[in-house]
């Protein structure tokens, strides 16, 4: 078996069209990276806005739990 390319060079050269052939590698990996960076962040920021809906939600139930408990009672507030 013999390799395509006799040195790093020749490889980086890719048979004078090394130009092109790196600059359609980089027009595809950057929005691919760009695209998992900003999965990611999104990602992040629904989880919290998740986490801070629930917690909103638990104090409105605390809240609800505490007022009827008070008009069990007899005092209203």
């Amino acid at each position: 078996m013999t390799p395509a390319f006799s040195s790093w060079q020749a490889f980086f050269a890719m048979g004078g069209y090394g130009f092109y052939v790196w600059l359609a590698v980089a027009f595809t990996l950057i929005p691919l990276a760009a695209l998992v960076v900003h999965t990611r962040w999104q990602r992040h920021r629904l989880l919290a806005d998740i986490r801070q809906r629930q917690a909103r939600e638990q104090r409105i139930r605390e809240v609800k739990i505490k007022r009827a408990a008070q008009v069990a009672k007899g005092d209203r507030a």
